[in-house]
């Protein structure tokens, strides 16, 4: 196969974790025979810095003509610490996920047995817990009217019946795949934006008479990942309530360095880790660059690799057995390696098999 795949490194430990996924994505596809290659394009604080424009045109236009982009991360204390700035890193994420038309985030929620004592919950309550988020990336608050004033400011919540047919359509696609039971997740007893996505999913459930759905409060929601992560298989929901959901669900396997995602749609699928810049680690050598590695298994099966896919995870799964391990999920204080390392150690285990 022949891949074009626009690579973002974005800013913080952005560039240092892309640069180990890139490596990766270079030795799988030297394993498997695949011509790749690769366009850098700047985003968040490092576009802002240059250009004054968090997604820049000419990252558009590189984005749109590439069969994937490979993003890492935008942020920076600069603009963290300034409430008053105009223009911010993470509009430039907002504005490629909705020129792109990128409208379903999938985000898998998975356990590694040998990191289950890290996670906050006790092992009996999160060992074997294997979901999936679905969030809606392009409506809701973060795309409708706003309004900022002194004293007054609001956030218009707007959903049509298209956007929610659309992202459940995706929701019941993955279900099938895998347990066939898919979760709802609104705030129908309040909202009247979450009484549309209620309706149209009673009515579309109609059509998957294989998939158990059921539907939940995301305040309920929000407890049951805690209590019962794993009565869930998919779930799907809107924008902001799947925003803090998938953050809070991702905590529960130990590291947010450990989680990939997917964003799909109507144009080039985006692939990136969870987490974000963390400014302060930028340089050191200290970030997991797991996720990010992950992330590039989670491409390569969207294009139907899944043989590609599988080995990413195996390498992945052999160094945490190993103990090649950042210092955020390492057992061994005297024995800790650095975001290069584990990469390094990543691709030799590749080109081995």
């Amino acid at each position: 196969m022949k891949l074009k795949i626009a690579v973002l490194p974005g800013d913080g430990i952005g560039p240092e974790i892309s640069v180990q996924g890139v490596n990766v994505i270079k030795a799988i596809c030297n394993k498997f025979h695949h011509d790749v290659s690769f366009e850098t394009a700047l985003v968040g604080a490092a576009a802002i810095d240059a250009t004054g424009n968090p997604f820049p045109e000419e990252t558009y236009v590189i984005c749109k003509e590439a069969d994937a982009v490979f993003f890492s991360a935008v942020g920076d204390l600069r603009f963290d610490n300034s409430p008053d700035a105009k223009v911010r890193p993470e509009q430039g994420l907002l504005a490629m996920r909705k020129k792109l038309g990128l409208y379903a985030n999938i985000r898998p929620i998975e356990t590694f047995d040998c990191l289950i004592h890290k996670s906050p919950l006790k092992e009996s309550f999160v060992k074997g817990a294997d979901f999936i988020c679905i969030r809606e990336l392009t409506g809701g608050m973060y795309f409708g009217e706003k309004s900022e004033g002194d004293d007054k400011a609001y956030d218009v919540c707007i959903y049509s019946r298209g956007e929610v047919s659309r992202i459940l359509e995706v929701a019941y696609k993955y279900a099938r795949m895998r347990k066939r039971h898919l979760t709802v997740v609104d705030k129908a007893n309040v909202l009247a934006s979450s009484r549309l996505w209620r309706k149209t999913a009673k009515e579309m459930a109609s059509r998957y008479p294989d998939i158990e759905t059921d539907f939940m409060y995301v305040d309920n929601a929000s407890m049951s990942i805690i209590q019962n992560p794993c009565f869930f298989d998919v779930i799907v929901t809107e924008n902001t309530f799947g925003d803090i959901l998938t953050d809070e669900a991702s905590v529960i396997t130990g590291s947010m360095g450990l989680l990939p995602s997917a964003s799909i749609g109507e144009g080039t699928p985006v692939f990136e880790p969870i987490h974000g810049s963390w400014p302060q680690a930028a340089g050191k050598n200290i970030a997991n660059p797991l996720a990010q590695i992950l992330s590039a298994a989670m491409m390569f099966e969207y294009f139907g690799l899944s043989e590609e896919g599988r080995l990413i995870r195996e390498a992945v799964n052999a160094s945490l057995d190993e103990g090649i391990r950042t210092p955020d999920i390492s057992e061994n204080p005297d024995s800790v390696y650095g975001t290069k390392e584990v990469g390094e150690w990543i691709v030799s285990y590749i080109e081995r098999r």
